[in-house]
C-alpha cells in the first residue's frame, strides 16, 4: 500500500460500521483527531467519512478532489488536502518555483472554497544538494506562496518524513532542520507536520521535541513503530502521554491516524480514537 496513494475499493466489515455508527458519538477530546484516508483506501469513502464522525473524529487528511463532497456532507473537516509537491521533487529547487506558485494558487483557491483547514507541501529529496542551500530555497519557495496562504485563511504544513527507512534522501527529515526554515519564513499560515512515527525513527525523545519546538508545529500524525502499525501496546510508542504533551502546549490544530490497521479496519481506528481521546 502506497502512503500517497488515493485509490477507491470496496470491502469494510458491516458489523463495525454498523457498531460505530450507531453508538453515540463520543465527547472530543483535548485534541481534534482526524484519520488519514490513504489508510482506508479499501473502506468506500461515504461509510469511512460517517463511521468516522461517529467516532467523534473531525476531520480526514489526504482525501483525493473527487472524495471531498463525501467528507464534508459527514460533517467532516478537510485536512492536508494534496498540494502542488511530491515527496521527491519539492521546495528545495529553484526551478521548481515558478510552476508550484502557479499550482499552488489554484489549489489553494479551491481548499478555501471547500472550507479546507490545510494543504500539504514537502521539501524534496537531497540528490546532492547541501541542507543549508535546501533550506535557503525552500525559504524562498515558501516565501513566493505564503500570500496566498494567508489571504485564503489555509494553513500550509511541510511534512517531516524520516529517510532511514521509508524515504530515502528526503531532505526535511528532522526537526531542527524543519524549526530552521518555519522561523525564517516566520508566517502563522506555514508550519511543520511533525509526523510522530518518522520522527520516532529519525531522533526519538518525541514528548521534549514536541514541547521545544510546537510553535512552529501546524498538525500531527500518528503511527507506531516499528513498522506504521497500530498504535497500542504492540509497538514501542506510548500514545496517551504523548498526546497529553500535544495538548499541554496549547495546540488547536488537529492530529490525524495514519497507521495501517491489521484488523477490521474500524475497530482498530475506534481503538485509536479512544486512545488518544486525553
Amino acid at each position: 500500500m502506497n502512503r500517497r496513494s488515493f485509490l477507491p475499493a470496496a470491502g469494510l466489515g458491516i458489523s463495525a460500521l454498523n457498531a460505530a455508527a450507531q453508538s453515540p458519538t463520543p465527547a472530543a477530546g483535548r485534541v481534534r483527531q482526524s484519520v488519514c484516508r490513504w489508510c482506508y483506501s479499501k473502506t468506500p469513502i461515504d461509510e469511512l467519512a460517517r463511521a468516522s464522525a461517529a467516532m467523534g473524529i473531525q476531520a480526514m487528511d489526504l482525501v483525493a478532489r473527487n472524495e471531498w463532497d463525501a467528507v464534508k456532507a459527514a460533517g467532516l473537516t478537510l485536512t492536508i488536502v494534496p498540494g502542488p509537491t511530491t515527496i521527491p521533487d519539492g521546495l528545495n529547487r529553484k526551478e521548481n518555483h515558478a510552476a508550484i506558485e502557479e499550482k499552488f494558487k489554484t489549489m489553494v483557491a479551491e481548499a478555501a472554497a471547500a472550507k479546507a483547514h490545510s494543504i500539504i507541501v514537502f521539501s524534496g529529496n537531497r540528490k546532492g544538494m547541501s541542507d543549508q542551500e535546501g533550506a535557503e530555497n525552500c525559504i524562498i519557495g515558501l516565501n513566493r506562496i505564503r500570500k496566498y496562504a494567508e489571504d485564503a485563511g489555509v494553513l500550509v504544513v511541510m511534512e517531516l518524513l524520516n529517510s532511514k527507512v521509508n524515504h530515502k534522501d528526503y531532505m526535511c527529515d528532522r526537526t531542527p532542520w524543519g524549526v530552521q526554515v518555519m522561523k525564517a519564513v516566520n508566517s502563522p499560515m506555514i508550519k511543520l507536520l511533525y509526523d510522530i512515527y518518522h520522527m520516532q525513527i529519525m531522533e526519538g525523545d518525541v514528548i521534549r521535541t514536541i514541547r521545544e519546538y510546537h510553535p512552529w508545529i501546524g498538525h500531527y500524525h500518528t503511527g507506531g513503530n516499528p513498522g506504521r502499525n497500530e498504535i497500542d501496546e504492540t509497538q514501542e510508542l506510548y500514545y496517551p502521554a504523548i498526546v497529553r504533551a500535544i495538548a499541554d502546549t496549547g495546540f488547536t490544530g488537529f492530529m490525524a491516524h495514519e497507521f495501517i490497521p491489521k484488523r477490521e479496519p474500524l475497530v482498530s481506528l475506534k481503538q485509536a480514537v479512544d486512545l488518544c481521546r486525553v
